[in-house]
């Protein structure tokens, strides 16, 4: 006996919950990002309060070591602060906001085009 199409196909409740899964399988995901990229966050400010105050106590020093330390450290500074902004401004913070804004835009033309026929 051949199985007809329609045990073959999904049904709607089906295919409706393959997609639920798969979203909730995309948010937990985001979370476990979010929490991975919020945990990074924390380490990075942590360093560099330790860093800022380390180089503070610096500072006012004349011998040549710690002119090369601090040094090193300002270095290190410049690092973690180009990491914490590279990592909050992102393509996958500004995609879905850019896509509304084109397709509402777009949209917002398309409508001004059709008021201005029906006006003219």
């Amino acid at each position: 006996m051949k199985p007809s199409k329609k045990q073959n196909e999904p049904s709607g409740e089906d295919s409706q919950s393959q997609e639920f899964q798969q979203g909730l399988y995309d948010v937990e995901q985001a979370l476990i990002a979010l929490k991975e990229r919020y945990k990074q966050v924390e380490n990075d400010y942590t360093l560099q309060n330790e860093l800022n105050r380390r180089r503070s106590s610096l500072l006012h020093s004349k011998l040549p070591e710690m002119k090369a330390e601090l040094k090193h450290i300002e270095q290190q500074l410049e690092v973690l602060e180009i990491n914490l902004e590279s990592r909050l401004l992102n393509w996958r913070s500004f995609k879905d906001p850019f896509w509304q804004i084109v397709r509402f835009s777009g949209l917002g033309v398309i409508i001004g085009w059709l008021l201005k026929s029906f006006a003219s």
